[in-house]
């Protein structure tokens, strides 16, 4: 088993070989054939996230992601060996891994939301994920077929895509008239894609990077916006052409919660996904006066994913623009992806 592994947060990835171990009761074994580089990577690198506000870094070690650890949660795999009662898999199929797992216990487990566990299990955050050759998931009831779906472009849904589709969901009142999507790398084209294939009427996006603007406008955004032009929420005004009722924030930083905000009408909700690290912006008594609803969206659920490859193949949504990375290149990518130098999405293909 060869994977590139964070030993020490923030420095460079090691590389490291070792015999694949023996699988016990309900394990399966599945060959790595693409495993996709998320926003989410750099912070679980990094070590944590900023507060804002002065206060304490959030630290990962303190919150149960111990090192060694081998990242990677959007993974697609080769399912080439099972333990003994791992009866339901099927050697030989390329499934979609999915990586949210919890407790497996507990009650919010056993209604279908491990995402929610207060015990995760998340391959590639707490358990070793996909920057590897190889890849033990804990049960075959996670790993989903791909019927035919490319594994290099099918391996985001397992977070950009399921992150993305979960949101838009809690979003699905207004999606009848144009929403506003803040960030437009691969969360922000991913969920551009899907929001077709829901039925949406579209999206305005917002980004400070020209390059991902224009790449939002080829995948057919009302309109791109600079998030830091001084204009930038009348622009958002004048693309929506009317009261823009959802916001979709997927860099989640002071500056696009603010706006976010502030683009809204009366009634409207504003839904945070993106983890980029701050403190909260907004003066307290317009979320009353204006009946804002804020909400928080954390990937998804297996049931949700399910959908969401169902949904992908019915609509035949067209993928998110992919970078092929060999293996070895993880850490370079990963850099590539801190200094926003990546459209779309990096995948690794061992």
């Amino acid at each position: 088993m060869r994977s590139f592994r964070v030993t020490d947060f923030g420095k460079p990835l090691s590389e490291d070989n070792r015999p694949t171990p023996e699988l016990t009761g309900t394990q399966v074994l599945v060959r790595v054939k693409a495993a996709g580089i998320c926003h989410s990577d750099l912070h679980i690198w990094e070590g944590g996230y900023e507060l804002g506000h002065g206060r304490k870094k959030l630290s990962l070690a303190d919150r149960g992601v111990a090192l060694p650890l081998t990242m990677g949660h959007e993974t697609v795999g080769e399912i080439v060996a099972a333990g003994p009662d791992a009866k339901d898999a099927k050697i030989g199929q390329v499934a979609l891994v999915y990586p949210w797992i919890g407790c497996g216990e507990c009650d919010v487990c056993k209604a279908g939301d491990e995402n929610m566990c207060l015990k995760p299990r998340f391959l590639g955050v707490y358990c070793d994920g996909g920057y590897s050759d190889e890849l033990i998931v804990p049960h075959p009831r996670y790993l989903l077929s791909l019927d035919g779906l490319d594994p290099v472009t099918a391996a985001p849904y397992a977070c950009s895509g399921i992150t993305t589709y979960s949101a838009l969901k809690k979003l699905d009142f207004c999606l009848d008239s144009p929403i506003v999507i803040f960030g437009a790398g691969g969360l922000g084209l991913m969920a551009l894609e899907l929001l077709k294939a829901m039925g949406g009427k579209g999206a305005i996006m917002v980004d400070i990077d020209a390059a991902k603007r224009e790449a939002a406008q080829k995948a057919g955004a009302l309109g791109a916006v600079d998030g830091a032009a001084p204009d930038a929420l009348a622009q958002i005004a004048a693309s929506a052409k009317g009261p823009v009722r959802g916001a979709l924030d997927l860099v989640g930083n002071p500056q696009t919660a603010q706006l976010g905000f502030d683009c809204l009408t009366k009634g409207g909700k504003l839904v945070i996904v993106g983890l980029f690290g701050g403190g909260a912006p907004w003066a307290l008594p317009f979320i009353p006066m204006r009946a804002i609803t804020i909400q928080g969206s954390y990937v998804g659920n297996l049931a949700e994913t399910q959908e969401l490859l169902d949904l992908v193949r019915a609509k035949k949504v067209s993928p998110i623009p992919v970078t092929k990375v060999a293996l070895p290149q993880a850490y370079d990518a990963l850099i590539d992806l801190q200094k926003g130098k990546l459209v779309g999405r990096a995948v690794l293909t061992p």
